[in-house]
C-alpha cells in the first residue's frame, strides 16, 4: 500500500472562498474583512481541498506603486508547517508582478516575517500611518511596521520543506441545507424554495 503525501499549494482567492475568507478573519481576530476575495490568495491541501489560510495584498498605485499585506492568516491546525511562508510568498510574488517596489506590513510579531527579509521602517506613506493608528486602537501588542523590495524574499528552507508535506489535524465544517433555510425533507429538487 502507497501512502500519498499532502499536497499544498497557494491560489488566487475567488468569489467561492467570500464566506470562508470573512468568518476566517473575523475568527482569528484580524479585524473586518475588506476587498474583494481575488485581492486576496488562499492555501490549499490538494487532495482534501481543504483551505489552511489566506493572505491578502493591497496595492496602493501612486508614483512609485506601494503594496501591503494584510489579513495573514493560517487555520490553528495548519501552523507551523510553513503555510504562512508561503502565503506571504505568493502576495510579495503578485506584487512584484504588479510593478511594486516596496511592501509593507504592520504587524505586532515582526520577528516572523523579519526570517523572510522584512526589515523595520520608520518611513511609511501616509496612507498606511492612518492605518497603523487604526490598528493600534484595536490590537494588544506595538505595531511595527516592517517593508520590504518583493524581489529580496527569501524562504527558509525548512519551512519549505514543511510545506511539502504539510497536513491539517480537523476538517473544515461542513454547512447542512438546514443551516440556509431549506427543510431537505420537504425540498423536491435542488433549487426548490418551498413553494
Amino acid at each position: 500500500m502507497r501512502l500519498v503525501q499532502p499536497h499544498m499549494y497557494v491560489r488566487d482567492g475567488k468569489s467561492r472562498d467570500k464566506t470562508w475568507l470573512r468568518d476566517g478573519i473575523e475568527a482569528m481576530g484580524l479585524g473586518e474583512a475588506v476587498g474583494e476575495p481575488q485581492e486576496y490568495v488562499v492555501a490549499v491541501e490538494e487532495e482534501s481541498d481543504e483551505r489552511a489560510g489566506f493572505g491578502r495584498l493591497c496595492v496602493q498605485v501612486d508614483e512609485p506603486a506601494i503594496g501591503e499585506l494584510t489579513h495573514i492568516g493560517v487555520r490553528e491546525s495548519w501552523r507551523d508547517q510553513g503555510v504562512g511562508a508561503h502565503i506571504i510568498e505568493r502576495l510579495l510574488t503578485k506584487a512584484s508582478d504588479a510593478g511594486v517596489k516596496r511592501v509593507y506590513l504592520l504587524t505586532d510579531e515582526p520577528d516572523y516575517p523579519a526570517q523572510f527579509g522584512f526589515e523595520r521602517v520608520d518611513d511609511r506613506p501616509t496612507s498606511l500611518a492612518a492605518r497603523r493608528t487604526r490598528t493600534e486602537a484595536v490590537g494588544d501588542g506595538d505595531i511595527v511596521t516592517l517593508a520590504i523590495d518583493p524581489k529580496a524574499f527569501e524562504m527558509p528552507s525548512r519551512l519549505r520543506d514543511a510545506f511539502k508535506t504539510a497536513s491539517g489535524a480537523g476538517e473544515e465544517p461542513t454547512v447542512d441545507a438546514e443551516e440556509f433555510g431549506i427543510d431537505a425533507d420537504g425540498a423536491t429538487y435542488k433549487y426548490d424554495t418551498g413553494n
